[in-house]
């Protein structure tokens, strides 16, 4: 009697189906779907109530790993306690700082004073004719000129006068940033070191070299980059001054200075700090200040395509092309503060990544030699087949074994 052909399955219903209908979702499936998008949702708001605290954390903590060499330094070498070393670096820092400021200030100041005193005389040269403008103000009848454009002056002034509260306002709340970020700066160079081995503790032993492993090579990439940096602004600070020292401008010092500050911003420093520069280079001769123009642009295309990315690909440990595509998107995405943690941002990415990368190939080779060391499936076998069944005395052995 020969056997029914089995009956093809219905369209449209799956292999899982069961009499009862479709599976149901657990309701605990469904409630932890629900609270994950709920928290998600939560963590989303409190980061967006709390930004501006979160950014000046985070520049606080990368001024603090920048920091930490000098302070390791003197907490080993020097065996003192770590609140008193982060106190002398600042102290330091401070002092630098402000050596520069003055440097730079200090004859803006003097300048601007004998300006302030001479303006009047000034103005009496140039309507006569006299002194370094007095022939273009004859020339373009400027006197007339402003004559007529006061009143609009004037009352400019005056409209703007009511933004003085706002621009008051601005430079608190600059004021407050800065202290918050050089106490909490402070802080985490006193007291994180105690905060992340706290935290590394709670994970296992091996878990634990890998964190440290992985905060070590971050913080040496985020050290190399400020390294780099700075090693960038005093090459085009030389730049500046061996420019203006050629063509006999003066105040050469004050221009390199403050070249050297402004080219700490990545792609717009050198820029930021060329303009005024150029601007005290005419102000001495057209010769000087066309030379300037020629040499900043020669300059600045030397730094953004060649100094720039070899430098940071040599300190930060990046290829030139990831460095700035991470510029070009910092500055996308945040402005001024994208461009200058953009970099170091990148560099611990790329940390992270290939700590990640070698950690697989590590676990892929040990897996490899388990394969290799562990016996294979069959190996204890016999000559009799695998079955571990000893042959008698008359039995065939091997290929000699009967075929039913």
């Amino acid at each position: 009697m020969m056997a029914e052909p089995p009956v093809p399955a219905e369209p449209g219903r799956g292999a899982a189906s069961s009499p009862e209908g479709p599976a149901q979702v657990p309701w605990r499936t469904i409630l932890a779907t629900i609270g994950t998008a709920a928290a998600a949702y939560v963590l989303w708001l409190l980061v967006q109530a709390t930004r501006r605290e979160i950014t000046w954390l985070v520049v606080a903590g990368f001024f603090a790993v920048v920091l930490s060499p000098p302070v390791d330094f003197l907490v080993h070498r020097v065996r003192m306690r770590r609140t008193l070393a982060a106190f002398i670096v600042f102290i330091m820092g401070f002092a630098v700082i402000g050596g520069l400021l003055f440097l730079l200030i200090s004859p803006i100041v003097s300048e601007v004073t004998k300006f302030v005193n001479q303006f009047p005389q000034l103005v009496k040269d140039a309507q006569a004719g006299r002194g370094p403008v007095g022939h273009l103000v004859q020339k373009y009848d400027l006197v007339t000129k402003a004559q007529q454009y006061a009143p609009k002056v004037q009352k400019y002034l005056s409209a703007s006068g009511s933004q003085a509260l706002t621009i008051l306002r601005k430079i608190g709340n600059g004021v407050v940033s800065g202290l918050t970020i050089l106490v909490l700066t402070f802080l985490l160079l006193s007291e994180g070191p105690a905060l992340v081995g706290g935290a590394v503790g709670l994970f296992k032993p091996a878990r634990q070299e890998r964190l440290r492993r992985v905060g070590r090579n971050s913080s040496r990439a985020i050290t190399g980059y400020m390294a780099g940096n700075i090693l960038i602004s005093l090459i085009a600070a030389a730049v500046t001054y061996v420019g203006l020292w050629i063509f006999g401008v003066p105040f050469r010092s004050v221009a390199a200075v403050w070249v050297g500050f402004a080219d700490l911003i990545p792609l717009i420093g050198a820029t930021l700090g060329a303009l005024p520069t150029v601007g005290l280079a005419f102000l001495h001769s057209v010769t000087a200040g066309v030379g300037m123009i020629i040499l900043y642009v020669v300059y600045q295309q030397f730094e953004n395509h060649v100094l720039q990315v070899t430098i940071m690909a040599r300190t930060v440990k990046l290829s030139p092309l990831t460095v700035l595509v991470s510029l070009l998107v910092g500055v996308q995405l945040f402005g001024l503060l994208g461009a200058l943690l953009a970099i170091p941002a990148a560099g611990v990415i790329h940390v992270m990544a290939a700590d990640l990368y070698h950690e697989r190939q590590r676990l892929r080779a040990e897996a490899v030699v388990e394969d290799v060391a562990t016996p294979a499936a069959g190996a204890g076998a016999t000559p009799d087949g695998g079955n571990g069944h000893q042959p008698g005395p008359g039995e065939p052995v091997g290929e000699d074994l009967p075929v039913d």
